[in-house]
């Protein structure tokens, strides 16, 4: 499965990944660890010897885009592990294994593995949301706690992904000019839309997923929904994190929450990309609702 549409364009998201790595600033490292899939990039950094802190980023970005507002802060009370989603735009490359039998618990179970991760607390955005709490639903054992950001849960009144994607990004997504993108910035986001669009490296490398990344690439990712009882069964494990200005949470994501008496905190005027758009305030909810020594004097 091509990940890149063509050479070049991989080359472009790349370059602009590893720049907005840079723009962490925090001291990060990187490796790949092997699983049956292929293998899995993963960017470590925070305090060594705290507790471990799983990051999933969503569909059609990747780590670096994903917690460049938030891993410096995060780090001072957590060891990072952000990882790249198999078949994603980041630098994690599937194997010939990465067809139709994909198991997302088999590759996570052999990526913390590899990184000798026992149990953690595990963040994610989106679709890496929905990764969190699919987790914590077949191996609650392994997670102490999970903070699902721009995501509901997915409970038996889902009709699939495609029609709402279809109606958020279309037609901006297909013809990624730097003024559709700002555009399309403006119908995911809130009033702080500005966290992107005055970030000239986050546009152009948004701008390089939007024209490059090959979107079937995440297709072997199986989204489904959850029955009542393993909606119940995750109720005191995860808590959710949205913005009530989110296309996808006015499309029923919102209602879901509600209805199943989710732990859920609803933030006004922010978007899909809450974690950017109030950075400061996200931060400190996900420390103060995962716990963490020394939280209290920063």
């Amino acid at each position: 499965m091509k990940i890149y549409k063509n050479e070049n364009e991989g080359k472009n998201i790349i370059a602009t990944y590893d720049k907005l790595l840079a723009a962490w600033d925090c001291e990060v490292t990187e490796c790949d660890v092997s699983t049956d899939y292929g293998t899995t990039h993963v960017i470590e950094s925070g305090k060594k010897n705290a507790e471990p802190l799983v990051l999933f980023h969503g569909v059609g970005d990747d780590s670096a885009l994903m917690w460049i507002y938030n891993a410096k802060y995060l780090g001072q009370f957590y060891h990072l592990y952000a990882i790249d989603t198999l078949g994603g735009p980041g630098k994690s490359r599937p194997n010939e294994n990465y067809n139709k039998d994909f198991d997302d618990i088999r590759w996570i179970d052999q990526t913390l593995s590899e990184l000798k991760i026992e149990k953690a607390f595990f963040a994610g955005v989106s679709n890496g949301g929905y990764l969190t709490q699919f987790y914590a639903l077949n191996r609650p054992e392994k997670v102490l706690k999970g903070i699902c950001i721009s995501i509901s849960a997915p409970n038996g009144k889902r009709k699939g992904l495609l029609p709402p994607l279809i109606k958020v990004f279309l037609p901006e997504a297909l013809f990624p000019t730097d003024k559709n993108v700002e555009k399309l910035i403006k119908k995911l986001c809130g009033k702080n839309y500005g966290i992107f669009t005055g970030n000239a490296l986050i546009m152009s490398h948004y701008k390089s997923l939007l024209r490059g990344f090959n979107n079937m690439a995440m297709a072997f990712h199986k989204v489904r929904n959850f029955s009542k009882q393993e909606i119940d069964s995750i109720r005191d494990k995860v808590v959710y994190l949205v913005g009530e200005e989110d296309p996808f949470q006015k499309l029923g994501g919102r209602e879901a929450l509600l209805d199943n008496k989710m732990n859920a905190f609803f933030y006004p005027d922010a978007g899909h990309g809450l974690n950017h758009e109030l950075s400061d305030e996200i931060n400190r909810k996900i420390v103060e609702l995962l716990g963490a020594e020394g939280a209290a004097q920063v």
